[in-house]
């Protein structure tokens, strides 16, 4: 045991364990290759249901990378069956050409959506600033936020209860609404939740009015009338002002 004025070793960080899901051989070992030299753990699948096992077998991973088109279970799906056991950040792969395909992954499962081809420094760059976004973001301890009688918050599991109705919630939608609701009813400034939930753009207000819209018609009992969310004109938002239970 070490005495008072003794000094331990450093511990020694462990490496980011990413897991890459890719039915295309080529590209697996392209990305699993730029991943190991920039310093990562890589779990290799070539599979939606490999990577589940994986994941059943040696935990879950700090990130996925996952190809939207995959024969069998697709990208889509196995974001949607690994996301019903808790919180995973995602980066998806898709064809330059798959525009809808990219604006879907956005808006419902991923952190962050690469299109192919794409450079090593562009993928560790992405991954770099997925973790980092992740590392920064403080998820609730408790397992549901129980905001009043029509609202609860399952944070880690990217889903609402409003009223009777559970909902889905997206990777944005969950850092926007912990950071209003944290915020104990003071008002977050706009700047303040750009560089919240994106830290490495050059986001714009629309961005974030889009992202307000969509969170406020999953979980406010009239969207038009907010009760969670209000806008503060000319500064930001805040969040419902009575007491959190």
């Amino acid at each position: 045991m070490l005495g008072p004025l003794e000094v331990g070793p450093h511990p020694v960080a462990q490496p980011k364990r990413i897991l890459v899901v890719d039915n295309a051989q080529e590209m697996l070992q392209m990305v699993s290759q730029i991943l190991d030299k920039a310093g990562f753990e890589v779990w290799r699948s070539t599979s939606g249901q490999e990577a589940l096992n994986v994941i059943e077998r040696n935990g879950r991973p700090h990130l996925a990378i996952v190809d939207i088109i995959m024969p069998g279970m697709d990208g889509f799906e196995f974001c949607q069956r690994v996301r019903a056991g808790g919180e995973l950040p995602i980066i998806m792969l898709t064809a330059l050409n798959q525009v809808d395909l990219v604006t879907r992954a956005l808006e419902q499962f991923a952190d962050d959506v690469i299109t192919k081809p794409f450079s090593p420094g562009v993928l560790v760059a992405r991954v770099q600033r997925v973790l980092r976004r992740v590392d920064n973001f403080d998820y609730a301890r408790d397992p549901v936020v129980r905001v009043d009688e029509y609202l609860r918050v399952d944070f880690a599991g990217r889903q609402a209860l409003v009223g009777n109705a559970l909902v889905s919630l997206t990777p944005t939608e969950v850092r926007l609404l912990h950071i209003l609701l944290q915020s104990g009813g003071r008002v977050v400034t706009l700047p303040a939740l750009l560089g919240h939930l994106w830290p490495s753009e050059a986001a714009t207000e629309e961005r974030l009015r889009y992202h307000v819209s969509c969170l406020r018609r999953k979980i406010e009992p009239a969207p038009a009338r907010p009760r969670y969310i209000l806008t503060v004109p000319g500064r930001g938002y805040s969040f419902y002002n009575g007491r959190v239970a």
